[in-house]
């Protein structure tokens, strides 16, 4: 063995129950699972929760991985995985002019990109440059990628809101198809975004079965989170069933004061679909506001034509009064349909330093709105707090949930969900709450998402899979991070390994940089099978180089 984590606390992803274990590495796998004697190298893991790798489902790292060889904002948690192309906008498949309208359109999510060389256009390009990553040695967590529907609609139709002639949709289904076969593990939306937005529900349907022929899955942020979300959601799961594609849940959420206490509602849609055979999962951040760029809430006319366009709008003063009221009185489809109340729309970053005394105040109307928006052209970004605790409560320990943070990592105060979400889920949802069990939770963070993504050798603790691991004090793991000081690192996660490599050890980022693309394989373990009642923990025998060792399970998430 290369390396022996000894005594651990297993929580080995599938949900089951926990058991005490060595847990051998060799080569970047885990080699056995037993009573082990020594290794070229032993950890004591004693008092620890040895699990694999947490999975980000919903991540914003698409540029901060090549800037920041440290990221321990990722890394620091647990996270061994993030999946990047979220929302319907990243920056593949691209040409140049698509590119530059796209670096403008999400300065907010990931920066205006200055610092990095965008030498890629195609999906595969992209997945080849986080391999080289710094120095050609990689970046600091794995990463997967989705072909984002909205740039792909920009890349062939513009921003303009109109629908795609029969040529257009051939050359979009061809780049979703080329992304997919490139190695993106499935294609996202961002249906409150433009020009994503614009696309019909057929258009979406046609994209979605080219998903469904790769093998990949359809990850929309879906039309309303607000006013008519349940209508939104419906349209998903009858948009996927019809195209028969597996379908995902972006940050899934009731929000809004329509909403509050309606999540059972919510996931008695998904039920149904489930029972009758769907494939869905779903993943959610445990905080109650959310965040996105100031300039998302506008109207979708307002925001046709790309970036430079809204600006021109926003400057004339006859459109802005029609983007208020439209915002204040109508409910804007950017705002979910939701008149927007002021009050509860916080600024957490701006691009510009002239405009930095707004971070962490409410904005008090439109008036100052419209300053930042033409100021900053278009980079704010926000925090709304419109959530309900109750519905992230219930929402959570559905069946088909999975963690994700949807961690904007720009701003001088962003979201505490980006540095803090996996150990949240831990510390006060497992710990102090008691609201899922501690196996149950690992299961969500790690198995089931892997599942998802049908990676059969990652996500569960078993021989053969890759040594993506997190060792974490139960009685200590927490989230640092607060609203007040986002960017504090977690307690109580000491150890992080990707491919059997420390990336975090006694709590201190290493130099290791193993990260790498996680292609999409076409294969894997079920998404939503429970795990065996009567599978048994791993026989505790020592390990011996046999054709069928010790803890070689086949359970799944």
């Amino acid at each position: 063995m290369d390396l022996v984590l000894r005594g651990a606390r297993v929580v080995d992803g599938t949900g089951g129950p926990s058991y005490t274990a060595d847990v051998g590495v060799h080569e970047g796998r885990i080699a056995a699972v037993g009573r082990l004697s020594g290794g070229r190298e032993t950890l004591d893991a004693h008092g620890l929760v040895l699990a694999p790798g947490f999975v980000d489902m919903h991540a914003h790292s698409d540029l901060a991985l090549l800037r920041d060889p440290d990221h321990s904002a990722k890394a620091a948690q647990g996270v061994t995985l993030e999946v990047l192309g979220q929302d319907g906008l990243s920056y593949a498949p691209v040409d140049d002019r698509t590119l530059d309208a796209v670096r403008a359109a999400i300065a907010g999510w990931n920066g205006p990109g200055d610092d990095v060389d965008f030498d890629w256009r195609t999906v595969g390009e992209y997945l080849d440059r986080l391999d080289r990553g710094f120095g050609g040695e990689g970046v600091a967590v794995n990463a997967a990628y989705l072909v984002p529907q909205g740039t792909v609609r920009a890349h062939v139709v513009g921003w303009d809101d109109r629908p795609a002639t029969a040529a257009e949709l051939d050359r979009m289904r061809a780049l979703v198809a080329d992304g997919l076969a490139q190695g993106a593990v499935g294609m996202s939306s961002g249906l409150t975004y433009t020009p994503g937005m614009y696309a019909s529900g057929s258009e979406l349907a046609e994209l979605c079965r080219v998903v469904a022929r790769h093998g990949g899955y359809y990850c929309p942020h879906h039309r309303s989170y607000g006013r008519g979300a349940l209508a939104a959601y419906a349209e998903m799961v009858d948009l996927t069933r019809e195209a028969g594609c597996a379908l995902h849940l972006a940050h899934a959420t009731m929000n809004f004061g329509e909403n509050e206490g309606r999540a059972p509602e919510l996931l008695a849609l998904l039920d149904a679909a489930l029972d009758a055979g769907a494939d869905i999962t779903l993943d959610s951040y445990p905080y109650t506001p959310g965040c996105t760029t100031l300039v998302a809430l506008l109207p979708s006319w307002a925001n046709a034509g790309g970036p430079e366009a809204v600006l021109a709008r926003l400057r004339d003063d006859d459109q802005a009064a029609r983007i208020r009221h439209a915002l204040e009185n109508e409910g804007a489809d950017g705002c979910h349909g939701v008149p927007v109340d002021w009050s509860t729309i916080e600024v957490s970053g701006v691009a510009d330093p002239a405009y930095s005394a707004h971070v962490g105040t409410r904005v008090d109307g439109w008036d100052t709105a419209r300053r930042l928006l033409i100021g900053d052209r278009l980079a704010p970004t926000i925090l709304q707090h419109v959530g309900h605790e109750e519905n992230v409560r219930t929402i959570m320990r559905h069946r088909a949930h999975t963690g994700g943070s949807d961690g904007i990592l720009q701003g001088a105060k962003p979201h505490p969900r980006a540095y803090g979400t996996f150990p949240h889920y831990l510390g006060h949802y497992v710990r102090e709450l008691g609201l899922l069990s501690l196996e149950e939770c690992v299961a969500h963070l790690s198995g089931r998402p892997a599942a998802r993504l049908r990676l059969p050798d990652r996500g569960l603790v078993r021989v053969g899979h890759r040594a993506d691991l997190v060792l974490f004090d139960p009685d200590t793991v927490a989230a640092g991070s607060t609203y007040e000081r986002p960017r504090t690192l977690p307690n109580g996660i000491p150890h992080v390994l990707i491919g059997g490599r420390f990336v975090m050890r006694e709590g201190r980022r290493t130099q290791v940089l193993a990260g790498r693309s996680v292609r999409r394989t076409g294969a894997g373990p079920p998404v939503n099978r429970p795990p065996s009642a009567v599978d048994p923990p791993p026989t505790m025998a020592p390990w011996s180089p046999s054709p069928s060792p010790p803890c070689s399970s086949s359970r799944s998430a």
